[in-house]
């Protein structure tokens, strides 16, 4: 599923479309249907932006977007006259420019989901430290894994950032949230923060655990684990020689 870093770099990726007048289609039905191409058709796109998991797209009039491309969702932007095989959600064409949405699976004018966010990590204004009450309102119980991925504590972190960044501070994601210190969750959103920053940039560290099930790990040798957690059973994976439980 894409995370924080991969919205914000999508963001990026448009933004040359920002300041001028799109013509808006849906090729594919389902994306027909969300009724967001006659929506924006003809209007002028104001802005583009990122909150956690989410891609905002502000049009002339008042008009936004909000696309949310859960696991196989995509956004492409390149030449107007590229040859595309298949047929995307959405296509918002500006004369020799054209951004395509695959895959949906969130199309929407509607906002609503937006107000149960938590702050973005990736946000400039966004202080790691200011962040540490805020999983602190968790259930006491649960994994840490789980918290960092609640997204009305703290938006844009997945499973694979959470793992990377429990990993990085030697932290296991079974670790019950009212048993972690102050300063442990701290290291892992300060770490995360930074790493998932970097990607946006162009330079994203080299997994650790994520999907190495079986390998060493690269800090003490022992076989990296993956199992589900919470109940929406989200894969974490960990070390479980070197990650404090």
């Amino acid at each position: 599923m894409p995370e924080g870093d991969s919205i914000h770099r999508a963001a990026l990726r448009l933004r040359p479309l920002v300041g001028r007048r799109v013509s808006a289609t849906s090729p594919n039905p389902r994306g027909l249907a969300t009724g967001v191409a006659a929506a924006v058709d003809g209007r002028v796109l104001e802005s583009v932006a990122a909150v956690g998991k989410h891609l905002l797209l502000r049009f002339a009039g008042g008009v936004t977007v909000r696309s949310h491309l859960r696991t196989n969702g995509r956004w492409r932007v390149g030449p107007a006259d590229a040859e595309r095989v298949g047929r995307p959600w959405l296509v918002l064409r500006t004369g020799e420019l054209e951004a395509t949405q695959w895959n949906g699976p969130v199309l929407t004018l509607e906002q609503r989901p937006l107000q149960q966010l938590g702050p973005d990590l990736l946000a400039e204004t966004t202080e790691a430290a200011a962040l540490v009450p805020r999983l602190r309102r968790a259930d006491p119980a649960a994994p840490l894994g789980v918290a960092l991925q609640d997204q009305r504590l703290v938006a844009g972190i997945g499973n694979m950032w959470m793992s990377e960044a429990l990993w990085a501070v030697s932290v296991s994601p079974q670790l019950a949230v009212g048993e972690a210190s102050d300063e442990q969750l701290l290291a892992a959103l300060r770490w995360g923060q930074a790493a998932m920053r970097a990607s946006v940039a162009g330079a994203r560290p080299p997994q650790a655990v994520y999907r190495r099930v079986g390998r060493p790990c690269r800090r003490c040798r022992t076989p990296i684990v993956a199992r589900g957690l919470g109940d929406d059973n989200r894969t974490a994976y960990w070390c479980p020689g070197c990650q404090e439980a």
